[in-house]
């Protein structure tokens, strides 16, 4: 089994966005840790009242087909998402895999406690910070550029005014019964 270097680079694809919560799975866990998925689930199950609905859940068969296909076929496009293609090949598929949210992962420290699970859990938690402030400055950024089409829709909307009475004025000059050159 080969040890991903916990650092936020390599931690940030394994971040998944299921049920509107940002989540890793028990896989993927273990794999950092450096256990089997079987124990990393066992310690779990031995402390399941640490791990209430909104710290970890499992995944539906519906949701874990739809993540392996999407996998599969990120992994022909040749996606940094090498874990959830891994995980989906060498996973029992009668067992549904547990996904973990952020506050299930700071529990885990507590019931995982080698000096790698320490080591693992805090760039896990950095990921996180990382992806929170990223997603905070792409708001900002969507903000401001709301502001600025807001803004040139302002001027823009001025510009079309004049164009459309300027419109209206040639039509009323046009409409005018034209006097007649010479005389009368």
């Amino acid at each position: 089994m080969t040890k991903i270097a916990p650092n936020p680079e390599n931690l940030a694809p394994l971040v998944l966005a299921i049920r509107g919560e940002k989540v890793l799975l028990d896989s993927d866990l273990a794999e950092l840790y450096g256990v089997g998925t079987k124990v990393l689930n066992q310690a779990v199950k031995r402390n399941l009242d640490r791990f209430p609905a909104d710290f970890m859940f499992q995944l539906t068969a519906e949701e874990w087909e739809r993540m392996r296909s999407q996998s599969m076929t990120s992994s022909s496009k040749a996606s940094p998402m090498r874990s959830q293609v891994v995980t989906a090949s060498r996973r029992n598929v009668s067992a549904l895999p547990y996904a973990f949210t952020e506050q299930g992962i700071a529990m885990l420290s507590s019931v995982l406690r080698s000096p790698r699970a320490v080591e693992v859990n805090i760039a896990i938690m950095r990921t996180f910070v990382q992806l929170r402030r990223l997603m905070d400055s792409n708001r900002d950024l969507a903000r401001k550029i709301e502001a600025v089409e807001m803004r040139y829709d302002e001027q823009f909307s001025a510009i079309f005014d004049a164009i459309k009475q300027l419109i209206a004025d040639d039509q009323t000059r046009k409409a005018k019964p034209k006097r007649s050159i010479g005389f009368l």
